[in-house]
């Protein structure tokens, strides 16, 4: 499926660190604004593919904004709007300014699952990268990002590769050879011990609660995830 080119509005700007780092982390295209003036002269060629209005800081100024997008020739949509859970009396009489909303805080796959339903309610393909998700992990193929329970995780390019290969194979058992050759690759001279560094080093950035995704399968090598079989 080919994404749509064009960015998402996001207001306001800058964007709030938390939607930043999900829309990034997710892969949506996105631009953030400061007010309906900046939306209509930074608007791109093609138009905007939605609008995501953050109101709990700035009620006003998100409601003006989505007035202004719906009030053009072509009323922009989708638009999910970010709100408060003490501010839901603010959205009554106003339905036509938004199509979805989205309480914050947000828990990034509630979000994420609105956004993609609702680009598909308005017959538009998802902004959406090659990710791979276990659980509460997410990698995003394009950008080398990865994080768990929404914390980022600051990996270097050969723990990225190696939780990348591991986690494409849930439940699969590989030895440190193995691993070698696959991610280090066929020409590498290091010995097995690297793949034993490179673990260790995973597990203690995944944390405490997420240490336990790589097993040790004794006398064979490691694990990610569960495996298949159920005793």
């Amino acid at each position: 499926m080919t994404p749509p080119m064009e960015p998402v509005l996001v207001y306001p700007a800058p964007a709030p660190p938390e939607l930043a780092q999900c829309l990034d982390l997710s892969g949506w295209v996105w631009k953030a604004v400061a007010d309906e003036a900046e939306a209509r002269s930074d608007e791109p060629d093609g138009g905007w593919a939605g609008a995501i209005v953050v109101a709990d800081e700035d009620a006003t100024g998100a409601f003006a904004v989505c007035r202004a997008l719906r009030k053009r020739d072509v009323p922009l949509e989708p638009i999910l709007l970010l709100i408060g859970g003490g501010q839901l009396d603010d959205l009554e009489h106003r339905d036509e300014l938004f199509d979805d909303f989205c309480l914050t805080p947000f828990h990034p796959r509630e979000l994420e699952a609105r956004l993609r339903h609702r680009f598909w309610q308005a017959g538009q393909q998802e902004v959406r990268p090659d990710l791979v998700e276990y659980g509460e992990l997410i990698l995003n193929l394009e950008t080398y990002q990865a994080a768990v329970d929404n914390r980022p995780l600051d990996l270097t390019y050969m723990e990225y590769e190696l939780l990348k290969f591991l986690a494409s194979h849930p439940g699969k058992v590989f030895t440190r050879e193995t691993l070698l050759n696959r991610v280090w690759g066929y020409d590498y001279y290091g010995g097995a011990r690297t793949v034993d560094v490179h673990v260790r080093r995973l597990r203690a950035k995944l944390g405490e609660e997420h240490a336990g995704l790589i097993q040790t399968v004794r006398s064979v090598g490691y694990r990610f995830g569960q495996s298949r079989w159920t005793p």
